[in-house]
């Protein structure tokens, strides 16, 4: 088998796309260390949990009933959110959608990239197909991370701007998963790559007008990187450049990108470790000012009421897409206005799925919300996307300012989440969508937590609806 390419070996080849695919399909489950196993895992688990969490939205039915439509009514993959099967282009379809509805799935801070939500639909979906084992599935999961991480910190901050990075980095992610197991070659991952790139897509305009878009980003990103790694098994040809490449991605897609973040250490270091967990049923630019703001609260034990208005110290991303959210008339919006969060954050220490749902237009939240200020902090704007502080200005109705301040959000790297953490945030996702029951479930975690030893990668709540 040939070496996993080094920084060293990266240098003397001016295709990054071919180094990057290269390693893809050469990872061989045998190089992944330990812990970078057992986080991939823990991902698979929290991705389990905000996929179920998804039966029930309207966004992700729609998806659904689109996919029993027109995909066959019968298949070897399995949709997560009723337990139907069906191909695996539509099971990672529909289950690529449901991940990403409630804001709970995982992100990679440098990249600002959700890579579970595209990731793991792929490769539960191709290894229930193919009959692979437990080491083989997350090999491919690793794969994808790796692939789709390097991809989203190479298009730079300038795409995110415009770009859902997870529409479009998470095609590639999604078809190096697919590439992965489907056994292809360096070459033919590399055609892999170039029909995932050209398909990659995803713009931030759906959040002004509460648009369904974000469930159709994970959705297409799943499943056109599947195709694509399956035509690509049957000899289809993709560009050989198609990241870096004088008319690839990068070219029409960023303005800051830098190709050698592409192949930054390959083997040495796992950016899928690197990967949090999100605490907070929001978008993850509210998280570090919503920690920073329990703080503050918690310490001088502090009542709303008590609070005159908060000023949020922020980067210019959070800028950027809470920006075009004024006034939320949808909980999708709710959770992408740092006011709102901010409020929630303030009455009730935490903002859930269920916050959110019962809350986010009561006139208490709403009284509140008007009195949070988003600022540009030049700190912490050098920090980001690689660290996401938190800051928070608080002034009190008696005159005094309260500052507040985190380095490391609940979830990340630093402050991560426990198993067993995640396997309450797993029940109760699933017991706010109803999707199993209290049985159902207990036998599900029992069975996703071993994961890697399972030879034969078989039905997940199709099983745990048997088995109970």
């Amino acid at each position: 088998m040939t070496s996993t390419p080094s920084t060293a070996s990266a240098d003397t080849q001016s295709n990054q796309s071919e180094v990057l695919a290269t390693f893809a399909a050469n990872l061989s489950f045998e190089r992944i260390p330990r812990d970078v196993v057992e986080r991939t895992v823990n991902l698979y688990v929290d991705w389990l949990g905000s996929t179920l969490a998804g039966k029930g939205a309207r966004p992700v039915e729609s998806i659904a009933r689109f996919a029993r439509t027109t995909g066959p009514a019968d298949g070897p993959a399995e949709v997560l959110i009723d337990g139907s099967r069906t191909s695996p282009f539509f099971a990672a379809m529909v289950n690529g959608a449901a991940a990403h509805f409630v804001e709970q799935d995982d992100v990679h801070n440098g990249s600002v990239f959700h890579p579970a939500a595209v990731v793991f639909p792929v490769a539960l979906a191709l290894a229930q197909q193919l009959g692979a084992s437990g080491e083989e599935l997350i090999t491919a999961a690793v794969a994808g991370y790796e692939v789709g991480i390097r991809i989203g910190e190479f298009l730079g901050r300038s795409h995110y701007k415009v770009f859902h990075t997870t529409g479009t980095a998470g095609t590639v992610a999604a078809a190096a998963t697919a590439g992965r197991l489907l056994k292809l070659s360096p070459v033919a991952m590399l055609d892999a790559f170039g029909s995932a790139g050209t398909q990659a897509a995803g713009l931030w305009e759906f959040l002004r007008d509460a648009a369904d878009s974000k469930q159709l980003h994970t959705a297409m990103a799943a499943a056109n990187g599947l195709m694509a790694a399956q035509l690509a098994a049957d000899g289809f040809k993709g560009a050989k450049h198609i990241l870096e490449g004088a008319k690839g991605m990068a070219a029409g897609m960023s303005s800051d990108a830098d190709p050698a973040r592409l192949v930054d250490r390959l083997g040495e270091r796992w950016a899928t470790v690197e990967t949090s967990f999100k605490y907070h049923a929001a978008c993850r630019h509210t998280h570090p000012a919503a920690d920073a703001l329990l703080d503050v609260i918690v310490k001088n034990k502090l009542k709303p009421q008590e609070i005159e208005r908060v000023v949020a110290h922020v980067h210019q991303g959070a800028i950027d897409v809470l920006g075009a959210v004024v006034k939320p008339q949808t909980v999708h919006q709710a959770k992408f206005n740092m006011g709102t969060v901010l409020a929630i954050i303030s009455y009730y220490g935490y903002a859930g799925v269920n916050e959110f749902e019962q809350h986010f237009l009561a006139d208490p939240i709403v009284a509140f919300r008007g009195k949070v200020e988003m600022v540009y902090d030049v700190e912490v704007d050098r920090a980001y996307p690689v660290r996401w502080i938190g800051k928070v200005s608080v002034h009190l109705t008696d005159g005094r300012v309260l500052h507040g301040r985190v380095d490391e959000p609940k979830g990340d790297p630093g402050n991560t989440l426990s198993r067993e953490e995640i396997s309450t945030k797993l029940r109760q996702l699933v017991k706010f969508s109803g999707a199993l029951g209290e049985a159902e479930v207990e036998h599900l975690l029992n069975d996703a937590w071993r994961i890697v030893s399972q030879e034969r990668v078989g039905r997940v709540v199709g099983h745990a609806a048997v088995a109970a």
